[in-house]
């Protein structure tokens, strides 16, 4: 296939990519990558909303902060955390101007709601609990109007190409077929989480830490990658054999549903007695899990009983509609959840622009770690981290492209093709890290995972294959050692890493 170049490439199609994408001046080429289809990402799963606060009022914004480092048990970048939260006005701004459409009362008010660790109502939804999915459609119907942006779907991004220590292009699988390099000027990694990386999740399927894992092999810094949030309330099945887990928004504990243990008891109080149901998620989940482990069972359950099932069908439309299928009505049934793998804290380590250790490399979004989230992500921060570094990033872009192309005539490397089952490979990745690496650690299990993953690597490296399910492995293997080697590193228990020995 033709040499193809762009000004700017990105990896992936959240909300960080598309929103990067679009904010690149348009009279640079870009061009977006997606795995699978442009719609599937975790930010079209996003049920929470988007942290801010809808004006320039300067103590609400110290507010904000405060609740930022205080749910990151302060091992924030405070200069990050201020970005974040003094550039979110203009961002949701932004996104209104591109037509998305947030909820607003009968007056034309827009209505913000509360969630864990917030101190007050900041979180601005659009269309109750479907908040992602609408933000992630009306951004691609914005895209798609630009010449100057082309998406490819179904091209899975391998490798970096180096040369002279500095990045000129990725190499990349279509449609699981043609192989072949596209080069540019600037690369984004916005490739997601690492759901895959556990047994189950709460994330896309297809969330297998790429980017995480292409940036490791180009020689990137990684950060925090110990701190791995558990989502508190994933609907629990004892039926269900999917690693894939129906997320319980939050923001229904903030509109008043309590969590009760199998016991019928009310326990948050004995955990954090000022904010209960709505501390942040490390001590929610870490809740859970110590009522879970004294009564001798796998999941708690969200009380709902004393709210009005049609208000809740109008507000939660997602949730309700989900449970209703599993045969539990929000308002009149007990919804039994669990903590579930959710989001890295942690990643590839950027400054405030996006900016890796490697030249012509960014990367943003979860996939990223400016120290924004510090040991344990805020509630609907990660949208907003999505909109505010996305921005700066394409700013930072659209002021360095200005150069000349690096041009070297490149081989792509032959690699094997065959049909390999990995499935048996990543069910086994999914159960060591469930096992050792989940919400409560001990230094003799780190070892073992340890061991037992760089030997996963060592044969995935001494057997190369040219298949999406090859470098998928390789990603999530990598990524569950840097995961692993962190927490062994880290002995104090902090946020989201809790060591028990």
């Amino acid at each position: 296939m033709k040499e193809q170049y762009y000004d700017a490439l990105i990896i992936g199609t959240g909300l960080a990519g598309l929103f990067s994408a679009i904010n690149i001046d348009s009279k640079y080429k870009v061009i977006v990558l997606s795995k699978t289809k442009i719609q599937n990402s975790n930010s079209s799963l996003a049920q929470g909303g988007i942290a801010c606060e809808y004006n320039d009022n300067a103590s609400l914004h110290e507010e904000h902060i405060k609740d930022t480092l205080r749910a990151g048990s302060y091992l924030n970048n405070k200069e990050a955390v201020k970005k974040l939260v003094d550039n979110a006005f203009d961002a949701v701004k932004y996104l209104i101007e591109l037509g998305v459409r947030f909820d607003q009362d009968e007056h034309g008010k827009y209505l913000f709601t509360k969630e864990g660790g917030h101190s007050t109502k900041r979180i601005i939804h659009s269309g109750g609990d479907a908040t992602g999915n609408n933000v992630i459609q009306d951004l691609i119907s914005a895209i798609l109007k630009r010449d100057n942006i082309t998406i490819k779907d179904n091209t899975m991004a391998l490798d970096f190409i180096k040369h002279n220590n500095e990045i000129i292009g990725v190499t990349v699988l279509e449609n699981q077929a043609n192989h072949y390099p596209i080069f540019a000027k600037k690369i984004v990694i916005a490739s997601g989480g690492i759901g895959s990386v556990y047994g189950s999740s709460t994330n896309d399927l297809n969330a297998s830490g790429d980017g995480i894992g292409m940036a490791y092999r180009a020689g990137c810094v990684l950060e925090n990658m110990e701190f791995v949030q558990f989502h508190p309330t994933a609907l629990y099945s004892e039926n269900t054999n999917s690693r894939k887990r129906f997320l319980i928004t939050e923001a229904l504990r903030g509109e008043g549903a309590y969590l009760i243990n199998v016991e019928k008891e009310r326990f948050m109080k004995k955990y954090d007695s000022e904010r209960m149901e709505l501390a942040p998620r490390d001590i929610v989940s870490q809740a859970i899990y110590r009522e879970m482990y004294d009564t001798w069972t796998d999941h708690v359950y969200l009380d709902t009983t004393h709210m009005d099932p049609k208000y809740l069908e109008k507000r939660f439309p997602t949730v309700f509609s989900h449970c209703k299928k599993e045969g539990l009505i929000l308002g009149m049934d007990l919804i039994p959840v669990a903590p579930t793998e959710h989001f890295l804290c942690g990643g590839i380590k950027t400054d405030l622009d996006g900016k890796t250790n490697v030249k012509n490399l960014y990367a943003i979004g979860e996939a990223a770690c400016t120290g924004v989230h510090g040991a344990n992500r805020l509630a609907s921060n990660s949208l907003l981290e999505c909109l505010v570094f996305g921005q700066a990033a394409a700013k930072d872009i659209s002021n360095n492209l200005d150069i000349d192309r690096v041009n070297i005539d490149y081989v792509l490397k032959e690699l094997p093709n065959y049909n390999y089952n990995y499935k048996p490979i990543r069910k086994k990745i999914g159960d060591i890290m469930d096992e050792y690496v989940s919400i409560v650690r001990n230094k003799k299990g780190l070892e073992l995972t340890k061991k037992m993953l760089k030997d996963i690597e060592n044969n995935l490296i001494k057997y190369p294959n040219l298949t999406k399910y090859y470098y998928e492995t390789l990603n999530m293997v990598q990524t569950a050692l840097l995961i692993t080697e962190s927490a062994l590193k880290r002995k104090e228990s902090v946020g989201c890493h809790l060591r028990i020995d």
